[in-house]
Parts: C-alpha cells; structure tokens; sequence
C-alpha cells in the first residue's frame, strides 16, 4: 500500500506534473493533488504526494524536505489522516414543526 505525503510551501506557479516530476526520482507516484481554493481556483500552496511503498516515501521525505521547487523550500511530511470537521448541522434553524 502506497504512503500519503503532505508537501508544503509550494509554489504558486508549481503544477501537480512538476511535483510528479520531482518526487519521481524517488520511485513510483500513484497521485497528486495540489490543493485549490474553491472560490479563486488558485492553489492554496500546499498538496498530497502518494509514493507506491513506504521505503519510496521516506527517501522522498529524506531527500525533498527543505528542498528547492521552483524557488520556494518545501515542507515534506508523512500526511496525517484527514480530521472529521463535523458539518451537516441544519444551518442553524431551531426546533420541529408544530403540527
């Protein structure tokens, strides 16, 4: 099973086939994903890394954390298992019917 990195600090200019292109001297990307903001579409400057094993990850790790990628240091970590952020809620409207 392949192992998730978070990458931070990217550039803004950086595409996800850039960063395909500089952890793959490290072994076998399964996927990419740079975070976008959903209202601009515009990277919000950070993404996931999926390497195919955990040795690739961590040579990944090793070697591109505090690097330069298209001019900005990168933060390259293991990801973290995404957070339950609550949500649903109602929007905030009270009580039943009165029927």
């Amino acid at each position: 099973m392949g192992k998730k990195l978070y990458v931070g600090n990217i550039s803004f200019q950086s595409t996800e086939q850039d960063l395909e292109e500089a952890f793959s001297e490290f072994g076998t990307v399964e996927s990419v994903n740079i975070i976008a903001d959903r209202d601009t579409g515009r990277s919000r400057g950070f993404g996931f890394v999926e390497m195919s094993s955990d040795e690739e990850a961590q040579n990944a790790i090793a070697e591109l954390d505090g690097k330069d990628i298209d001019g900005r240091n990168v933060k390259v970590n293991e990801a973290k298992p995404r957070e339950n952020r609550g949500g649903g809620g109602g929007g905030g409207y009270g009580g039943g019917s009165r029927w």
